[in-house]
């Protein structure tokens, strides 16, 4: 009997799997909870174990570990609480179609091949048995021999899906050893300058101009949202510091390789949109080797570098934080 057989002959097959997600920051706060209520609750009822990565990080790992049918429990309640998730950002939004239940597992390489089968026979059978959506990553993940394997649909069809998975673990064990995949943890010169950000009261510039952070976010709001700008030139009521007429000076950031791509934005977007609202010339240097950091130059006003610093500020945390997109 093979191992499929036995799982649908056995719901409680007593074999033990682990099976590894990786998350963002908001998705491991939705299933960890209040002072991890959720999780605490997730692990008794369906009693596998599950552990979230450590580390000030925009992606951790989830990784749950037990028989089976705890596996399928644990999957399903995830998956659940994602919907409810979804469900809740709905009614604060004018989004009228529902987007599916996404979760992304990372998968040893060498058992991708059985998930797919040959022609992509396998994978179209799931697709066709559970209705859910499966993609497997033809790409390693950094520093890994492993594949993001995006599974995503109804928290049934995900649960059914799961099963399938862990039909093929069983049937199909890793070949050799594998580098398990491991969250980018962010270096501790972008924790302090994350950390800055949020205990600083205001914004200082050198010389005579104080903003905000109200005032600041607000100027933020009206970029997000397209919103014509005065001159910088001009007299601005609401931000009275921008002028362009002070003494250009230069402020010099370094920015951690793994998030200079957040702050240049898709063909340079938000590079351009931040250069645009501050009035500063941004520069930002080529990538040295060797070098975890990239050099920043901001020229301009000091009010102008204030106000890039502050955006880029917010860009990063945002990344970081788990809720911008790269």
């Amino acid at each position: 009997m093979s191992a499929k057989e036995e799982m649908a002959s056995d719901g409680n097959l007593n074999v033990t799997l682990t099976l590894r997600l990786l998350m963002h920051g908001k998705e491991v706060g939705s299933i960890i909870g209040k002072k991890g209520e959720t999780v605490k609750k997730m692990r008794e009822e369906s009693g596998a174990r599950i552990n979230i990565s450590e580390g000030v990080s925009p992606e951790r790992i989830v990784t749950i570990t037990g028989p089976t049918d705890g596996i399928f429990r644990a999957f399903a309640m995830i998956a659940q609480k994602f919907e409810e998730d979804i469900t809740a950002a709905m009614t604060n939004s004018n989004v009228t179609s529902k987007p599916p239940v996404t979760l992304r597992l990372v998968f040893p390489g060498s058992q991708c091949g059985s998930l797919i089968g040959k022609g992509g026979s396998k994978i179209k059978e799931i697709r066709e048995t559970t209705g859910a959506q499966v993609q497997v990553a033809g790409d390693m993940l950094p520093d890994s021999t492993e594949r993001a394997v995006t599974i995503s649909g109804t928290p049934q069809a995900i649960t059914q899906c799961v099963r399938h998975i862990c039909s093929v673990m069983l049937e199909s064990p890793p070949k050799g050893a594998t580098i398990p995949y491991r969250a980018k943890v962010i270096p501790a010169a972008a924790q302090a300058m994350l950390a800055q950000q949020h205990s600083a009261p205001a914004f200082a510039i050198p010389g005579q101009y104080a903003f905000t952070h109200q005032d600041l976010t607000k100027l933020h709001q009206l970029a997000m949202q397209h919103i014509p700008l005065p001159s910088l030139g001009q007299s601005n009521p609401t931000f009275p510091g921008l002028d362009a007429s002070a003494p250009t000076t230069s402020q010099e950031l370094a920015i951690p390789n793994d998030f200079i791509g957040c702050i240049i934005g898709r063909q340079g977007s938000k590079i351009n949109e931040i250069r645009q609202v501050s009035g500063a010339h941004i520069k930002i240097a080529s990538a040295s080797d060797g070098s975890a950091m990239r050099q920043v130059t901001i020229t301009g006003s000091p009010a102008s570098i204030s106000v890039a610093q502050y955006l880029i500020n917010t860009r990063l945390s945002s990344v970081l934080t788990g809720l911008g997109i790269l």
